[in-house]
């Protein structure tokens, strides 16, 4: 009998064919251009030629706290990083920007130093991604608005229930958003996942992405093509690893944060090979199928032409 093949909508929820190693670079130092700052970096640990995804943390979080999200999207054939952007900050986000793009114009010369040799970084594939307050430092970089010139070329962008502070008119330095609706001027495609619990008050202590600062906002104000997918059930800190620390427990999260981590993963994976592989088959069916996500979602939406579009079964 022959075993039905998998579609690729349920592939991309499943840890992907490739084994996954990580590393740290603190541990794996090299003399020639260290990288601006610590970073982890999980990668297929087989020859080839791979996309880069550069993923910032949230507010407060170790970098250490992604690993698995990280692995899943590694398993696919990507090569994921994830700095270490600071241990203590304040409110102002601009220093970030400009050590991320610091970070990404490092890619070119040092990354190789830190992979295996047969482990060859693919530089005109480069995706930005970030979590929180990573999302934020993930726009702005993309919106040009670190000090330092990027080099490298941004082909795709993913906010993770991105925050730009504390509510509409507290924004934190620098404010990403406009209230303009499609005003962000990219031209990379864009992805925005979000937290339907992320908004909600976890009994005395306020939401974690409030309100008109969240990722409904930044989806708004992104322009063509952008995607939008929001896990109803789920918060702000479910994208983390189990083990991850007090922080998470400030936030109104689900009962389990596997099926979320293994969504979002997921549905990166999809949107990655949409725009870095011209695979786009598992993101045009959960746009139309979310009933296939792991997770129940809000309708997805997407700006994909002139004419914003909102995806159902109808």
């Amino acid at each position: 009998m022959v075993q039905e093949r998998e579609k690729p909508w349920e592939v991309v929820f499943k840890p992907g064919r490739f084994p996954v190693e990580i590393r740290d670079t603190r541990n794996h130092g090299s003399t020639t251009a260290p990288p601006p700052k610590p970073l982890l970096l999980a990668f297929p640990n087989q020859s080839g030629d791979y996309p880069i995804v550069l993923c910032f943390h949230g507010f407060m979080i170790p970098n250490s706290s992604y690993t698995q999200i990280l692995h899943h999207i590694a398993s696919h054939g990507y090569i994921t990083i994830a700095p270490q952007m600071y241990c203590i900050t304040g409110e102002n986000s601009k220093p970030e920007i400009d050590d991320a793009a610091a970070i990404l114009n490092w890619l070119p010369e040092g990354l190789s130093y830190y992979l295996p040799s047969e482990v060859r970084p693919d530089l005109e594939y480069v995706a930005v991604a970030g979590h929180s307050r990573g999302g934020k430092v993930a726009f702005g970089l993309a919106l040009g608005l670190a000090s330092e010139k990027t080099k490298v070329k941004m082909s795709a962008l993913v906010g993770i229930d991105p925050v730009d502070g504390r509510g509409r008119g507290h924004q934190t330095e620098p404010p990403i958003l406009t209230y303009k609706p499609h005003s962000f001027d990219l031209h990379i495609p864009t992805l925005v996942i979000g937290s339907g619990l992320g908004e909600k008050w976890n009994l005395l202590v306020p939401p974690c992405a409030p309100d008109g600062v969240s990722h409904r906002e930044f989806f708004s104000e992104c322009s063509v093509p952008s995607y939008h997918f929001v896990a109803s059930e789920f918060g702000h800190m479910d994208f983390l690893n189990d083990d991850t620390g007090p922080l998470t427990f400030f936030c109104k999260n689900g009962v389990a944060r596997e099926p979320m981590r293994r969504f979002s993963g997921g549905i990166m994976v999809a949107f990655l090979h949409a725009c870095l592989r011209n695979d786009s088959e598992a993101l045009n069916h959960l746009l139309l199928h979310p009933e296939d996500a792991p997770v129940t979602l809000e309708p997805p939406q997407s700006f994909v032409t002139e004419t914003y579009k909102i995806f159902s079964k109808l």
